[in-house]
């Protein structure tokens, strides 16, 4: 397989897709601005290219394949982020270069309160106050290993307004969303335990409370204690990308304009272009945006903003010429759908860990929700991602967005952690699941609220093409091995479906009840898709 190397902005992309294989230390995310904890130095893995698979090519389990020049050193690259406190004293992380921002302000004591509705517990929080603009807001803590047992609930004002919201919970069990126990980015130093991330629009004030709450075996209320460090992450996504696209809902589409052209024929093969492959580097993209956009560069041009749809049979001839070696075997695969790449929907390529990490194939995909509530539209569905990205990275302290893909209440499909599309990426979604599986997050909370029945077609257009790379059937079985859940024990072999909800390999809400009774109509209508 031909290495890629990303080279300085403006020369030809033979230069900018050939990076080699052979992978430099694993570099970590950059530490939360508040941590009191030294950076450790990243575990080092060891690199090699992606060994060929069901129509799809992927790196060994674990490995890292780099997205950055070869003379990176085993040194730890993390450092703390350039932000100062404004006048008001709030800390954030605002840097020259990197788009959106995070406020990060530690929660106090809470007085008694005269508001019949809080719990009389002891708790943690910030009584109201005006903040810089923020759109999504979480909680996290310094111990990734410690759970928040209680209860998280803000309310916040309009930005320009003068009205506040009613109080909203936050979804305190997050920690199964993350990468296994052991991995290099679980044991990076950088992780933090943390709420999940609630959108909730375009806001300037906030107020917030946290209090314990927990019961023993007899379902009696106890008092426990909250994990220490306790921060209110108030995240800010950035304006969106200048980009035009389709209207929302169109395959292919980003929302709010048209599609980009790509010719049909574009091979579905995934991995490094063919030998002659050369394109121009967009004098806008950096090197790190090269570098996640070079990955897809078979399915469209360097720095597009989707990767367009292909037919039926474009798609399975492509997925033959692929696995030439497999003569008189019928690819099963569904249509390639339309995917928002992550430039189309404004990852800022700066916030994430530089390399890339891959497992051996691709066996199964966890479907989730994203449990950010359902108040967004799906022209600020681009405004999302960057916030929960933002807030993996920034205050989660992962190495990027956690889920392999994302799709919308309108059906838009989003490509999710950087590594390429076709290509088996190790997410941090299914705590003890990551390895050979991808996640798919649909964006919004499903425990009462019925999904969107776009949302449920994207889930089975985008299992029929992806999990079709790899051979396997949407309404099958797969066994995989547990690197340890709440649910699983490390190293017990589990038999699941090839499409599983989140809560099959980890005692947990997630993706919601509404969404998890769909998973059936998903299955069915993805192995059809593949022609089944």
């Amino acid at each position: 397989m031909r290495s890629l190397m990303v080279t300085s902005i403006g020369v030809t992309c033979a230069a900018a897709l050939t990076l080699p294989l052979a992978a430099p230390a694993l570099s970590a995310p950059v530490p939360h601005a508040s941590s009191a904890r030294p950076p450790s130095a990243a575990p080092q893995s060891p690199g090699a290219g992606p060994p060929a698979a069901p129509a799809t090519p992927a790196a060994p389990a674990g490995s890292v394949t780099p997205a950055a020049p070869a003379e990176s050193t085993a040194t730890d690259s993390r450092t703390a982020p350039a932000g100062e406190p404004d006048d008001s004293g709030e800390p954030d992380d605002r840097s020259a270069g990197v788009a959106g921002s995070t406020q990060s302000l530690p929660l106090e004591r809470l007085a008694a309160s005269s508001d019949r509705s809080a719990a009389p517990a002891p708790g943690r929080g910030l009584d109201r106050r005006t903040t810089r603009p923020f759109s999504l807001v979480g909680v996290v803590w310094d111990d990734a290993e410690a759970e928040l047992h209680g209860t998280v609930q803000v309310r916040t004002r309009a930005a320009g307004g003068e009205r506040w919201s009613d109080w909203q919970d936050v979804e305190t069990h997050n920690d199964e969303h993350a990468a296994d126990l052991g991995s290099d980015e679980r044991a990076s130093g950088a992780v933090r335990g943390s709420t999940a991330p609630l959108w909730v629009g375009a806001s300037d004030g906030v107020e917030v409370r946290v209090h314990p709450e927990a019961a023993d075996e007899e379902g009696r209320s106890i008092a426990v204690r909250l994990p220490e460090g306790l921060r209110l992450e108030l995240v800010d996504p950035g304006p969106d990308p200048a980009t035009e696209s389709a209207p929302a809902g169109q395959a292919g589409a980003v929302p709010g304009g048209r599609t980009s052209a790509t010719p049909a024929s574009l091979p579905v093969r995934p991995g490094p272009p063919p030998a002659g492959t050369a394109a121009v580097v967009p004098e806008t993209l950096t090197a790190a945006s090269a570098a996640a956009s070079a990955v897809n560069a078979e399915f469209a041009p360097l720095g597009a903003s989707l990767i367009p749809a292909m037919t039926q049979a474009e798609t399975a001839e492509a997925a033959a010429e692929a696995a030439e070696e497999a003569v008189g075997a019928k690819p099963y695969i569904g249509p390639r759908p339309g995917i928002i790449t992550r430039k189309g929907w404004g990852a800022d390529e700066k916030l994430r860990e530089r390399n890339f990490a891959y497992t051996k194939t691709v066996k199964a995909a966890f479907v989730h929700h994203s449990a950010t509530g359902n108040n967004y539209t799906c022209k600020q569905a681009p405004s999302v991602l960057r916030s929960i990205y933002r807030y993996h990275v920034k205050s989660s302290g992962w190495r990027d967005f956690g889920y392999n893909f994302a799709v919308d209440k309108c059906g838009n499909i989003y490509e999710g952690r950087a590594g390429g599309v076709s290509r088996a990426v190790l997410g941090a979604h299914t705590l003890g699941f990551n390895t050979n599986t991808m996640g798919i997050a649909v964006l919004g909370s499903y425990s009462s609220t019925n999904p969107p029945a776009a949302a449920v077609t994207a889930v089975a257009k985008l299992t029929a093409w992806k999990l079709g790379l790899f051979g396997r059937n949407p309404k099958g079985k797969v066994t995989l091995v547990s690197g340890g859940s709440n649910k699983y024990a490390k190293g017990k072999k589990v038999k699941m479906n090839v499409i599983s909800g989140h809560r099959d390999g980890f005692a947990t809400e997630c993706p919601g009840a509404r969404l998890y009774k769909k998973l059936g109509t998903a299955r069915t209508s993805s192995a059809h898709l593949q022609g089944r």
